[in-house]
């Protein structure tokens, strides 16, 4: 029998190659990657059966016989056959499935954390320890989900902001890092975004000469930002002096960094959801940064950079940045039906606040064909919102609307926003015809 729809195993999957019968996991019935082995002495895929016992099974899926140990033993012997077989039928198309690598185990993570801890044991030796967490839980979301059942969050948040010393700036650092990586509880963050002192803090990271330092404690920014109920806390978040600045230096970093953007772009928009601070934002040069950047944004980073946008399109200060930018209106009309429903909302309200502001904004997004761009725009299934703003910058737009486009669209024809004079116009050239 042939394999059907087994991603990562075979491309393409219809070359006649049979995958032995054990080397398929009994759940998904695909082929293994990981192949583990549990007290019923059944092997299984170790994405499958923790999926099993993650919905609240508690017996072998073959066997039926109740499991008293949830322990996965790895079945190593198994897992070499596995990419024995791949490699024998590369020529087929198989690729060699890696060698996983081990989850971590929590007596091991918990002896990491108490080196850490230890104010006895050396600096080096604190820092090699963190340094080894930090490594784990960057290798799976199941060494992150061990590392976080064991509550390490108010340890390292004790590190970060209560260490002393010039020695213990970089055990602060390695803190942050795993930090970082974690969700923050909400009284995680109202912990730190009460806390004037530690916002300082991290602000003042946001400077580091590591480009990593700059970017973690921007998520940690973030987090805090984005955690808190307190309006107060928020408007004193990007109130701080400088954030604006550090936050905009990580986007603009001149060489291409993937987290540097997400992180970044995240952070900003949190900030300027405050709205009596935007203005920071606009005098630390987010302008700039949105727009030379926005093509390198990956579909969620691009909705958010095209809501800040909108942001700060409605305040004066931003609008005016945004219309001394020449690239804004030709990109925000060239993206505005390219990336998702979300994003052509975002990139119509700016428009709409930037030709709203001024009539050579107007002259150029409709030279830079935004017409027909809005007529695709309310004839598509995109959200009720984005089409009101698509019908509001046709109203605003019908006086500069070029005589031949009227003349030779139908859509233009059907529109309630033309005037009636052009429609006049149109009916009698197109009764001359």
């Amino acid at each position: 029998m042939k394999e059907k729809n087994m991603p990562g195993t075979l491309e393409p999957l219809d070359l006649g190659v049979q995958i032995p019968y054990h080397f398929r996991c009994p759940i998904s019935l695909e082929l293994m990657r990981d192949p583990v082995t549990v007290c019923s002495g059944q092997t299984y895929d170790r994405a499958s059966i923790e999926s099993w016992v993650a919905t609240g099974n508690t017996t072998c899926p073959v066997t039926r016989v109740h499991l008293t140990d949830f322990t996965l033993i790895p079945n190593h012997t198994l897992r070499r056959l596995i990419q024995d077989w791949c490699v024998a039928n590369r020529s087929f198309g198989v690729e060699r499935i890696p060698t996983p690598k081990q989850p971590a185990d929590p007596s091991m993570v918990r002896s990491l954390l108490s080196q850490a801890s230890s104010e006895s044991n050396s600096m080096p030796n604190r820092i090699s320890a963190l340094r080894r967490l930090s490594g784990l839980a960057r290798d799976s979301d199941k060494n992150r989900s061990v590392i976080a059942s064991l509550n390490i969050k108010e340890f390292l948040l004790s590190i970060l902001f209560e260490g002393r010393g010039s020695d213990s700036a970089e055990l602060k650092n390695e803190s942050l890092a795993i930090v970082a990586m974690f969700p923050l509880s909400e009284s995680d963050c109202t912990s730190i975004s009460g806390d004037p002192d530690r916002i300082s803090y991290l602000t003042n990271l946001l400077f580091h000469s590591s480009i990593e330092v700059r970017i973690n404690a921007a998520a940690a920014i973030e987090m805090a930002v984005s955690g808190t109920r307190s309006l107060e806390h928020r408007s004193q978040i990007s109130n701080t002096d400088e954030i604006f600045e550090g936050i905009v230096g990580i986007l603009s970093y001149p060489i291409a960094y993937p987290r540097a953007l997400k992180v970044g772009i995240k952070a900003l928009f949190a900030l300027c959801l405050v709205k009596q601070h935007r203005h920071k934002a606009v005098a630390a040069g987010a302008v700039n940064a949105l727009i030379d950047r926005l093509a390198e944004f990956e579909k969620c980073d691009a909705e958010r950079a095209l809501a800040t946008t909108e942001l700060l399109c409605r305040i004066p200060a931003g609008c005016a940045a945004f219309a001394a930018h020449a690239l804004t209106v030709p990109l925000l009309v060239k993206i505005i039906l390219k990336i998702s429903n979300r994003a052509t909302e975002y990139a119509a309200g700016a428009l709409l606040s930037l030709c709203s502001a001024s009539e050579r904004l107007q002259r150029d997004a409709v030279s830079a064909g935004v017409l027909t761009q809005l007529l695709l725009l309310v004839q598509s299934d995109c959200t009720e919102r984005a089409k009101r703003k698509a019908q509001m910058l046709l109203k605003l737009l019908r006086d500069s609307w070029p005589e031949d486009s009227l003349a030779n669209s139908d859509d233009f024809h059907c529109s309630d926003v033309v005037p009636a004079s052009r429609k006049l116009t149109k009916s009698v050239k197109c009764d001359w015809k």
